[in-house]
């Protein structure tokens, strides 16, 4: 499951937490997560151009079965919400829907 969520918006540091919490979320429940800010640490150690993270960011999308899109404003997430639509991946917002769409799907 991919995370999706503000990264550059506001104090990275602070979106890079919540979007680990989220794939923690997704983890307790028995999921695999994919959390693209962890791409943060590598960036510090061997930075990349922003736009060489983001095509990352999107092929490994492209191979998740579902997006949580957690909140805060963020084009690049919004971004990742559109291209899940396009190939018809499942996008949920919070826990609540993650359960009920699982449920509906075992």
């Amino acid at each position: 499951m991919y995370i999706a969520g503000p990264y550059a918006k506001g104090d990275i540091a602070i979106n890079v937490a919540n979007a680990v919490m989220a794939g923690d979320m997704v983890l307790d429940l028995g999921h695999i997560p994919y959390v693209p800010h962890l791409t943060h640490l590598w960036h510090l150690i061997s930075p990349h151009p922003h736009e060489e993270w983001l095509t990352l960011d999107r092929e490994w999308l492209k191979v998740c079965d579902m997006v949580l899109r957690i909140p805060g404003e963020s084009a690049g997430a919004d971004q990742e919400v559109e291209l899940a639509e396009e190939l018809g991946i499942p996008v949920v917002y919070n826990g609540r829907e993650l359960d009920a769409w699982l449920a509906s799907h075992t």
